[in-house]
């Protein structure tokens, strides 16, 4: 930078593309530095884990050991399961998981606009939606069991009960955080309540409500799991009760590992389609 006859900073804009092209390379050497060093750490913890089993440190039949929860995980896929095929298991959880999170984020996204929009209808509910969003959630599973049976039904309802407060309470924040002067704008224009609900309120609180669906599919998730482990006929929970039952703790942890793959996949497919919806927002990293 250099100054102009008046004593002005004058920007060389020869410049600019260079520094933004080492700010690039810079981002992709970091990005490329933290992968490195996560697969590294995997590494090393799953090594010392293998090393203390085999020294029997640790006691290789209550711990395991990775190869061995991989040797479990290779005979799940080419031979299957007790259950049947390793997909057919991860479709029956996914489907009671994804049936339950849809329900509990459909329904939480509704009544908390409707609540953080209509302040009477949040001053009768309220006491109530504490009260049960301070019980236990996950003992209502084999209350759902009896209700409902081994069916898919009772786990869909535990993962219902899971999601449903988390989103609840972000779209409830996120109707209250609304910028006034949107509102009082909108109602100047001769917007009705509806369409000032659907208009302004709805896509003012979207970025709230994207917030809570990242927690809450795992919430999801573990409903359908603990259904599963407390009564079933299919689905990776069974599989974790089946191997607890013979003692086989390569299959519990093999079973953990393809539950935190689903899990994986399944934030990846929410961040990007977050991504997506929020093109408009600045990143973090944008200085």
């Amino acid at each position: 930078m250099s100054l102009d006859l008046l004593g002005t900073p004058v920007v060389d804009t020869a410049k600019a593309p260079d520094r933004a092209h080492s700010r690039a390379r810079g981002a992709r050497s970091r990005k490329v530095a933290v992968t490195a060093s996560r697969v590294l750490l995997l590494v090393a913890v799953l090594a010392l884990w293998e090393a203390l089993s085999r020294a029997e440190v640790i006691d290789p039949f209550n711990f395991s050991m990775p190869t061995k929860i991989w040797d479990q995980i290779h005979t799940w896929v080419t031979h299957g399961t007790a259950l049947g095929s390793l997909g057919e298991q991860i479709w029956y959880t996914l489907y009671e998981a994804l049936l339950g999170w849809i329900i509990g984020v459909v329904t939480g996204v509704v009544c908390g606009i409707a609540l953080g929009r209509i302040t009477l209808l949040a001053d009768i509910l309220g006491p109530y939606i504490k009260v049960l969003n301070s019980i236990p959630r996950i003992v209502l599973a084999p209350i759902f069991v009896i209700w409902f049976g081994l069916g898919p039904a009772s786990k869909v309802a535990s993962a219902v009960v899971l999601v449903f407060f988390p989103v609840f309470f972000n779209a409830f924040q996120g109707a209250r955080e609304v910028d006034r002067d949107l509102v009082a704008n909108a109602r100047i224009l001769g917007a009705s309540d509806r369409r000032v609900t659907l208009q302004v309120v709805v896509p003012s609180a979207t970025s709230w409500i994207f917030t809570s669906l990242h927690v809450s599919f795992g919430f999801a998730l573990i409903g359908a799991i603990v259904g599963e482990y407390i009564g079933a006929t299919k689905g990776i929970g069974l599989l974790v009760a089946q191997s607890q039952g013979t003692f086989n703790a390569a299959g519990v942890y093999a079973a953990m590992v393809v539950l935190a793959v689903v899990a994986l996949v399944a934030e990846g497919l929410l961040t990007f389609a977050e991504r997506r919806i929020f093109r408009w927002k600045p990143s973090g990293s944008d200085g």
